[in-house]
């Protein structure tokens, strides 16, 4: 009865964070959605290239399940968890792949974005990824500029603050996010979370259960 109970608890996460991310994306005009004015689809897109960011790097990988990911989007933050128990039980097999799709309808995603990346030149883009994620509720959905709140989460993962700042402004940083989204809108992704199974895009997954089924049917053909 608990396990049950516990299946029952993800199952409303999951399905509250769609609700959620679905009222976004619908109140956004059809040639805005999943990027800004200026990011157009890439001529040849791509699931994962060499710089993506892998969570996961077996020795032998059987399966690459490729995620784009807006940080403040609400359905990211229920998967999070299901993804981290994926990734706990399956990341000596699997690769797993984050990539940036900051939504236009989210004030805050974009630097959010930039914040990960200027931590990922740091070596540190989990620990941001992971930062981010778990404090979702404490920062997103809201109008104000989150820049400073990102900073200080920077200096609590002991990174150097003049470099921080330099890579958070950098355009570099922000052409590296453009170039995700790019990918992202070229392989048909208009909102998030997307995951691609091997290149494949496929439905989100309903819960941690039908996630697991669809990951040992893959490993198994």
């Amino acid at each position: 009865m608990k396990k049950l109970y516990k299946h029952l608890i993800v199952a409303a996460v999951l399905v509250a964070g769609f609700a959620a991310a679905l009222g976004s994306y619908l109140l956004l005009r059809p040639d805005d959605r999943g990027a800004g004015a200026d990011v157009r689809p890439a001529a040849e897109a791509l699931p994962v290239r060499a710089s993506s960011h892998r969570l996961t790097e077996p020795e032998r990988s059987e399966l690459t399940i490729v995620e784009f990911l807006d940080f403040e989007c609400e359905a990211c933050g229920a998967y999070y968890p299901v993804v981290e128990r994926l990734r706990e039980e399956y990341g000596d097999r699997v690769t797993f792949v984050a990539r940036y799709f900051p939504m236009p309808g989210h004030r805050n995603a974009e630097p959010a974005a930039r914040a990960v990346e200027a931590a990922a030149r740091q070596g540190r883009f989990e620990a941001m990824y992971t930062k981010l994620f778990t404090t979702q509720k404490e920062w997103g959905e809201s109008q104000e500029w989150k820049a400073p709140v990102f900073r200080g989460y920077a200096e609590e993962l002991g990174l150097n603050m003049k470099t921080f700042d330099a890579d958070f402004a950098d355009p570099e940083t922000a052409g590296r996010i453009q170039a995700d989204q790019r990918d992202g809108l070229g392989l048909g992704v208009q909102g998030t979370p997307a995951f691609l199974v091997d290149g494949t895009r496929i439905q989100p997954p309903a819960s941690y259960e039908e996630f697991k089924t669809l990951i040992e049917d893959r490993l198994g053909d």
